[in-house]
């Protein structure tokens, strides 16, 4: 496989290991949770989330679509964007080729989708469920783990 294309997919395994602490363990009522009248509620940011990846997919085969979903219950929303992000990341794993560069994909719904796992993460801490901090460089973070069971952190800090 092409290196530019395994950085891609170790990106996009990146996403999802960093996914896990801010989406696990989120008190019952936190999808409502919004900090202002104007902003999105946090069920409504994992729903774009998911759809970032979906997009993404749609993006590399060649048929760009978006769309907004409406958001399920936050455990299942979880799933849905974690299988969203399989499915592209089986793409990425794939000897299809990309319909659009693999600059498009990180500087649009990849980087999109990693500015907002972090919203959500500042959305745990204001809601008062905060997630430990942790130091990302030193993860155990592989291509092709792309689901909520991810490696234990290693080095976390408050």
């Amino acid at each position: 496989m092409d290196t530019r294309r395994e950085l891609l997919r170790h990106t996009v395994a990146t996403v999802a290991y960093r996914a896990r602490k801010p989406l696990a363990g989120a008190p019952p009522d936190f999808a409502q949770f919004r900090p202002g009248p104007t902003s999105r509620r946090a069920g409504e940011i994992l729903a774009h989330a998911g759809d970032l990846f979906d997009w993404a997919l749609s993006m590399a085969a060649g048929r760009a679509a978006w769309k907004d979903s409406t958001p399920l219950p936050w455990e299942e929303e979880a799933a849905r964007f974690y299988a969203a992000v399989a499915r592209f990341d089986e793409f990425l794993a794939s000897d299809h080729p990309l319909a659009v560069s693999q600059e498009k994909l990180f500087q649009g719904p990849i980087a999109d989708a990693l500015t907002h796992l972090g919203q959500i993460s500042m959305l745990r801490r204001m809601a008062g469920s905060p997630v430990r901090g942790e130091n990302f460089a030193k993860a155990d973070i592989a291509s092709g783990r792309v689901g909520a069971d991810q490696a234990a952190p290693r080095v976390e800090f408050d």
